[in-house]
């Protein structure tokens, strides 16, 4: 059994830890205010602006179609991966970077094996893990996150866009974790470019009847690049505030789990002590029968 000043250095120790990790915890739930009023803000538009691009493209000619849209066969993919720069929340990083990596091994498995498949990470935790895993990390863009604007996002998205046009790579996809609530965040995998349009736009498309000013084909060349910047605005909005919750919910398991630990620890003193003093009794006891006997 450890002495009883261990136990005490200890309890002194994970009450220390209880407090940064408490502290952590009110911080991360009052970002996670702030973040979360964020993406539920942007939601609504985003899925909007979506639908009324993807309605417009599904009424393009196959000859008319945007630069943005135009499916070339995947020879050279990106992997977006969206991440955190700082630790301490659970198994946020940890989760989204497996989900990237098994998307690049399975549905990209030829591109992966033959180095026609690049990672961009956005996040320091995500970049931790690829190298950790020996694969190399074509660019990154982890400052973002420490100024989550628009315009900032605006110029990445910019950045990706220019790649794809320019042929570059020929499919980008974006992997990150949507933000549900503080205690779920949910490993969402979504095509960037090219631009999918699904059967049932297609089919709302061809029973509508609008008159377009201007032409549908300018009205798409305008909405696509407003579409795709609101689109990565989203996902590192969704991913920042999925961070503060699950660092909110690791942050208040680790309380409890210091907690508890203390009152163990509380025990196992008391205990100690109570056993110690028992032998000194013992000690005196013995010692005062040996002088009378």
């Amino acid at each position: 059994m450890a002495s009883l000043k261990e136990i005490r250095t200890r309890i002194s120790s994970v009450k220390t830890t209880r407090q940064v990790t408490s502290a952590m915890k009110m911080v991360s739930a009052a970002k996670l205010k702030k973040a979360q009023n964020a993406i539920l803000q942007i939601r609504p538009y985003a899925d909007k602006l979506h639908d009324i691009l993807a309605s417009l493209s599904a009424s393009l000619e196959n000859s008319e179609e945007s630069v943005y849209t135009r499916q070339r066969a995947p020879e050279k993919v990106l992997i977006v991966l969206i991440s955190s720069n700082r630790g301490l929340c659970g198994a946020f990083n940890s989760n989204i970077a497996k989900t990237a990596y098994e998307l690049a091994s399975s549905k990209y498995a030829r591109q992966f094996n033959s180095g026609q498949l690049d990672f961009f990470t956005v996040g320091k935790q995500g970049q931790k893990y690829l190298k950790s895993r020996k694969i190399p990390v074509s660019d990154q863009a982890d400052e973002i996150l420490d100024s989550l604007t628009y315009d900032n996002c605006s110029n990445l998205a910019t950045n990706l866009m220019n790649d794809f046009v320019s042929g570059k790579y020929d499919r980008i996809e974006l992997v990150y974790n949507q933000f549900k609530n503080a205690a779920v965040q949910i490993c969402t995998k979504e095509q960037f470019l090219p631009v999918e349009i699904s059967e049932e736009d297609d089919m709302s498309a061809k029973n509508s009847n609008f008159i377009y000013e201007p032409s549908k084909e300018q009205i798409v060349e305008e909405l696509i690049p407003k579409s795709l910047k609101v689109q990565i605005f989203k996902a590192l909005l969704d991913s920042n505030a999925a961070e503060h919750g699950a660092r909110m919910t690791a942050m208040h398991k680790a309380t409890d789990n210091a907690t508890d630990l203390i009152h163990d620890l509380t025990l196992t003193f008391n205990k100690a002590r109570q056993a110690a003093i028992t032998n000194a009794i013992l000690e005196v006891t013995n010692g005062a029968e040996a002088l009378n006997g």
